[in-house]
C-alpha cells in the first residue's frame, strides 16, 4: 500500500499530528505497536497525574474535561480523553502494528512491519519503550528486584521493603512519595534535587517554554526569570511528602552494587531488598538505523519543523524539545505538531 504520509507511533504526539492531516487532503495512516488507544500513558503507574489543570493540557480542537475535584487530571481520565479524542476525529488508526524498520525506495520510505510505502514519514514513537540505566558496576550481581519507573505500578507491590530510589526528577519524587508509605526507602540522587515553588505548575512552565521558543525564533536571549526555579513539580502527593519530611535528605550516587546492597565510594553500605530506576527515557529511534540519521546522542538532527536534514522525507515529532520546545506534553504538542504536518504539506505539494 502507498500512503502520502505515515505517522508511526499511536500517542499523543501521533494523534496531533493526525488532527491536522485530517484538515489537508493527503491520505495517512497512524501506525500503533499498542493494543489499545493512550500511547505510553497505558503503560505508566497507577496513581500518576498530569502536572498542570486539564486546559492546560489538552491536544488541538477538543479541552480535556477537568476532573470533579478540580485537581489535575489522573491517568485513567487522560487514557480516556486520548481513546475519545481518537475515535472524535476518525483518525485512521492501526494497531497492533510494530513498524521495526524505515528504508529508502525510489518511490518513498517503506516501512518494514506494515507493508506501507509513505511519501513522507513522521516518526512519534516518543521515548517510553527506551527506558534508560546507567551502567553501575555490580548491576548484573544484586539479587534483589530492580524495576525502571516504566515498570513500575504500585506502592502495594513493595511494601514492607527495603527501597533504593534513584532519580531526583519529578519521577523519582512522585514515586518516593507513595512509597514512603509502604517502604523502607532511601532517596539517591545525582545531584541535590530543587523543588519548583508550590504555585509553579506545568501551565506555567509551558508559557515559560512559549516564551523562550519566542525568543529564539526572533533571534534573541530568553528572559532571565525563565530560569533556576527548580525541576520538581510541586503535585499534591509531593507535598505531603515533604510535609512527612521524606524529602529531607538524599544521597548522591553509589558507587557499585552488592547482591544485597548498594556500597558508595567511602565505603557507606545500605541494604536493600528492591532498586526503583527514576532514571529516564532515551528516543525510541530504533526503527530508523536502516537510514542512518541517528547520531551519537540518540538524536536526530532536525530543521525548525522537525524535517531530519539527512532524510528530507522523514519528521520527528513529540520527543523532547529537540523536536519542538515542550513537544513532549499534551500541552506542547500542538505547536510542534501543527509546524510538522505544515511542512509536511509543502514537501508534498
Amino acid at each position: 500500500m502507498t500512503l502520502d504520509v505515515a505517522i508511526i507511533g499511536g500517542g499523543q504526539a501521533g494523534l496531533a499530528a493526525g488532527y491536522f492531516l485530517r484538515r489537508t487532503a493527503l491520505t495517512f495512516a497512524i501506525l500503533d505497536d499498542g493494543t489499545a488507544p493512550g500511547g505510553a500513558w497505558g503503560h505508566a503507574w497507577e496513581s500518576l497525574t498530569l502536572f498542570s489543570p486539564a486546559q492546560w493540557s489538552s491536544l488541538p480542537g477538543w479541552a480535556l474535561k477537568p476532573p470533579a475535584d478540580g485537581g489535575y487530571p489522573p491517568r485513567g481520565d487522560v487514557l480516556a480523553y486520548l481513546a475519545a479524542y481518537e475515535a472524535r476525529y476518525d483518525l485512521p488508526t492501526r494497531r497492533p502494528v510494530r513498524v521495526t524498520a524505515v528504508h529508502r525506495t525510489a518511490e518513498g520510505l517503506r516501512l518494514e512491519g506494515a507493508d506501507i510505502t509513505a511519501r513522507a514519514v513522521i516518526s512519534a514513537t516518543g521515548t517510553w519503550s527506551h527506558p534508560f540505566i546507567a551502567d553501575i558496576p555490580g548491576r548484573d550481581l544484586f539479587r534483589g528486584v530492580q524495576c525502571h519507573s516504566a515498570q513500575y505500578h504500585r506502592p502495594e507491590d513493595f511494601a514492607g521493603q527495603r527501597v533504593l530510589v534513584v532519580g531526583g526528577g519529578n519521577s523519582g519524587a512522585q514515586i518516593l512519595a507513595e512509597l514512603s508509605r509502604h517502604a523502607t526507602v532511601t532517596w539517591v540522587t545525582e545531584r541535590a534535587p530543587v523543588f519548583l515553588p508550590d504555585d509553579v505548575d506545568g501551565r506555567v512552565l509551558f508559557e515559560r517554554a512559549t516564551a523562550r521558543w519566542q525568543a529564539q525564533r526572533e533571534g534573541r536571549p530568553p528572559p532571565e526569570a525563565l530560569g533556576g526555579l527548580g525541576n520538581i513539580v510541586m503535585v499534591p502527593p509531593v507535598k505531603d511528602a515533604r510535609g512527612r519530611g521524606v524529602f529531607d535528605q538524599s544521597l548522591r550516587g553509589f558507587a557499585r552494587l552488592e547482591a544485597d546492597a548498594a556500597v558508595w565510594a567511602d565505603g557507606t553500605r545500605i541494604p536493600a531488598d528492591a532498586i526503583l530506576w527514576c532514571t529516564g527515557f532515551r528516543p525510541a529511534l530504533d526503527h530508523l538505523a536502516p537510514l542512518g540519521v541517528v547520531d551519537a546522542e540518540g538524536q536526530v538532527a532536525v530543521g525548525p519543523d522537525g524535517r531530519a536534514v539527512a532524510e528530507p522525507r522523514l519528521w520527528l515529532l513529540g520527543y523532547g524539545d529537540w523536536t519542538g520546545m515542550a513537544s513532549a506534553t499534551l500541552a506542547g504538542v500542538t505547536r510542534a505538531a501543527r509546524e510538522a504536518v505544515q511542512g509536511v504539506a509543502r514537501a508534498l505539494g
